[in-house]
């Protein structure tokens, strides 16, 4: 419910003194607030294996898609990820709460559950540093996935869970 003046009962304008992420939705962030949560992570550039036992239960491998860097943790060619590896999922308003193998931890899937940024977010510590420090960056000891055949691909399961 907005807040309304003392007198005339009129809406009064949103308090500057609280950040974006708070006070606009995803939908009505602009293309850089909507960067800007991505936390650097490099979690959603996992492979992940979907157990074929339970659907919606997958589990985290060290490698990584083709694309991403492990050092800078970043997508080499993020801008064209889509047409050079077409099942790279983008990750929009309309389906932030909705993906189930995102890690817990990323922002897009905190704020769409209404759970905030993480106390460790760079946006919030304002260092990159603290996704390292927090434990919840990847190591820069993956595999490209380019590396590895098909049938080799269970090998490298950490035992990490994602459900």
């Amino acid at each position: 419910m907005a807040e309304t003046g003392p007198k005339w009962g009129k809406p009064l304008p949103p308090r500057q003194d609280r950040p974006f992420w708070e006070t606009k939705s995803l939908g009505q962030m602009s293309a850089a607030e909507w960067e800007s949560l991505c936390d650097g992570c490099g979690r959603c550039c996992l492979v992940l294996l979907e157990d074929e036992e339970e659907e919606g239960r997958y589990h985290e491998t060290s490698l990584c898609c083709q694309l991403f860097d492990p050092q800078t943790r970043r997508c080499t060619r993020y801008a064209e990820r889509r047409l050079i590896v077409p099942d790279c999922v983008k990750v929009s308003p309309d389906n932030a709460g909705t993906l189930s193998w995102m890690p817990e931890s990323c922002a897009y899937r905190r704020l769409a559950g209404g759970r905030g940024l993480a106390p460790w977010h760079p946006l919030r510590s304002g260092r990159r540093e603290s996704v390292v420090e927090a434990g919840v960056a990847v190591d820069g000891q993956l595999t490209n996935e380019r590396e590895v055949s098909l049938d080799e691909l269970w090998r490298y399961v950490t035992g990490e869970e994602r459900s």
